[in-house]
Parts: C-alpha cells; structure tokens; sequence
C-alpha cells in the first residue's frame, strides 16, 4: 500500500489513478486547501493535514505502508513570493513532521514531488541534473530545503532509507478518460488560463513580458503530460524497490528531471490553444512577474535510461488536447 500526500490534487490524483490501474493499492491524505475531493476515485481518502502528528501515527499504525508518495506542497511561484512563510512552513516544516512520523513507523522509501524552480535561471540549456541549484523564490528554496534534508537522511540511514526526487518541468494536459484534469483556484497555470479565455470564461490572457532573451520575447518553458509524469512515479517507485539492496545505486540516481526536453514559448502555447480551440483568444501584454527565468527545457535522458521511462504525450498538440477536452467537461455550464 502506497500513502499519497496531497493525492486529491492535479499530480497527485493522476498518480493515483495510474497505481490502481498498475494493481497498487493507495490511501490519499489531503486537507483539501487545494485539491478536490472528487478526483479521489481510487483507494481510500483521509481528510487531514501534515501538521498532525497523531493523524499520520494513527495512519502509519493502521496501515501497511510501503512507501510514500509526497505532493502536499504549496506551488504557486507568484504566492510564495507574497507569503514566504507560509510557504516554508506548508513545503517544508510539514515535511519534516511527515519524515518524523514515516521514521517512527519504519517506512524507508519515499518519492518526492520536486520542481525545476530549484535551478533558478540555469547556466546551460538543456537542464540536467548536474545543473547548479540556485532557486530565485521561496517556492524553489522550500523544495530545495527538501531535497537537502533527503540527501542528509539518505546518509545517515544508509540502508534504512532510500528516495527518489522527481523534477518537474511544466505539468499540464489531462487524463485522457476525463475522469479527473487541472483544477484550481485560482487558476495559475498558463495552458488552463488560456483556455479561460477561449471558453469564455475571463476575458483575456496575460503575458508576462515580452522583452526576455527569447526568440519572440516570451518565457520559454517545457511542458511535461501529467500522465506521462505520473508513469515516472511508478517506474521510480519500482526502482526502489527492485534496487533497495543496493543502496550506493540509488544514492547516484536519487534525482531525475522530468520533461518533455522541447521549448515553447508563451506565445506558441497560446497559438497552439487557438489552433486546437479554434477560437480567436484575446491577449495583452503585462509587465514582467518577479522570479520568472527566461528559459527552462529539461534533459531527461538520466530518467529515460534509468527509470525506463518513455512519455507519450510528446507534443503540445496532444497535451493541449487532452486538455481542452477535460476543459469542456468542466466547465459545460458555461
């Protein structure tokens, strides 16, 4: 049985519906701030909060718990840079609590749900794993704070405890059953925002800048299927655990970056919406938002070789699809 932190939400509850389809079975804890209890249709749902040491012993005692799968995070770049503190305390003190509690209950294998904000504005494109790790918001400095303390915990317990930390580039797209997608409040994400626009549901779409060091002048970025991202969480869980013997090999490849290794930009993700809408979209032009790096694109090499992980969802045609189609579901009373 795996325990999935923040599973109602968008990653989490994709991953969760990719175990079950796998034969795993799952208990989702979230204390709904930002995910819904709707997109929990696979195993069984606990509503609580990290924070809550008794909770998590009561789960940790009632259950056997193989792992954890951990995306009970606050992801918002442009919030942490507002609420700081609420960040450091939701991504990375709760975090500690839920380290305690697992090492109380001797669970020793954990899949972190990582960002590409830990690179800040990279020294080299593509990204690899080696990059340099300089963060430039509080969202990517609490993840990094993880990552520094499952490193440490990594040493210390040798054997006893082994992770694997997920980078993700840009997460998008739907399940392509339509039975959960993107939804949230509110909406931060460039690809659903868009589709606000073409369904009617805002007026316009804002970009961010047009003067960064890009061939259009817009951030460039590397969008990654959620489905796709979720088969990455079983093939790195399978991983630990046909390798937990072996500890020096996890501890090599305890990091992977996830995405699709190709660029686009704001301007041709909200061309391709309108190609796949077919709808003219309204834009304008807004100033620059603090923390946003000129280029992100992964090289996910270390994880195809590793993790034998093949995303499917390749292009941004099909992850705007998938998307738009979950879009009109959701928002059919418009």
């Amino acid at each position: 049985m795996i325990l999935i932190t923040g599973g109602a939400g968008y990653i989490g509850s994709h991953v969760n519906k990719a175990l079950h389809k796998k034969g795993y079975d799952t208990i989702v804890l979230d204390n709904l701030s930002h995910g819904h209890e709707y997109a929990v249709k696979w195993g069984e749902f606990i509503e609580g909060d990290l924070s809550d040491s008794d909770l998590l012993k009561s789960i940790f005692n009632s259950y056997d718990i193989q792992g954890v799968m951990h995306f009970a995070a606050f992801t918002s770049v442009s919030e942490s840079i507002e609420f700081p503190v609420m960040y450091f305390k939701n991504n990375y003190k709760n975090t500690l609590n839920l380290f305690k509690n697992m090492e109380i209950a001797n669970i020793n294998k954990f899949i972190f749900s990582s960002t590409a904000a830990l690179y800040g504005n990279p020294e080299s494109i593509p990204i690899t794993e080696k990059n340099k790790l300089n963060p430039i918001n509080p969202y990517g400095k609490s993840k990094l704070m993880v990552e520094k303390i499952l490193e440490q915990k990594s040493k210390e317990k040798s054997n006893d405890f082994n992770y694997i930390s997920l980078r993700y580039f840009n997460a998008s797209g739907a399940d392509p059953d339509l039975e959960i997608g993107e939804d949230h409040n509110p909406e931060t994400h460039l690809i659903p925002l868009t589709l606000d626009a073409a369904i009617g549901k805002r007026e316009k779409i804002a970009i961010f800048g047009n003067d960064y060091n890009t061939p259009d002048g817009t951030c460039i970025r590397d969008y990654i299927h959620v489905c796709d991202l979720a088969q990455a969480h079983i093939n790195a869980f399978e991983y630990l655990q046909e390798n937990f013997e072996n500890s020096d090999d996890i501890k090599e490849n305890s990091v992977f970056n996830l995405g699709n290794g190709n660029g686009f930009s704001v301007k041709e993700v909200i061309d391709t919406c309108e190609k796949i809408t077919k709808k003219e979209i309204n834009k304008e032009i807004a100033n620059r938002r603090e923390g946003d790096p000129d280029i992100l694109i992964a090289d996910s090499k270390k994880a195809i070789n590793v993790l034998n992980w093949k995303p499917k969802f390749n292009s941004l045609d099909k992850i705007v699809e998938t998307a738009w189609k979950w879009h009109k579901k959701l928002n059919r009373n418009i």
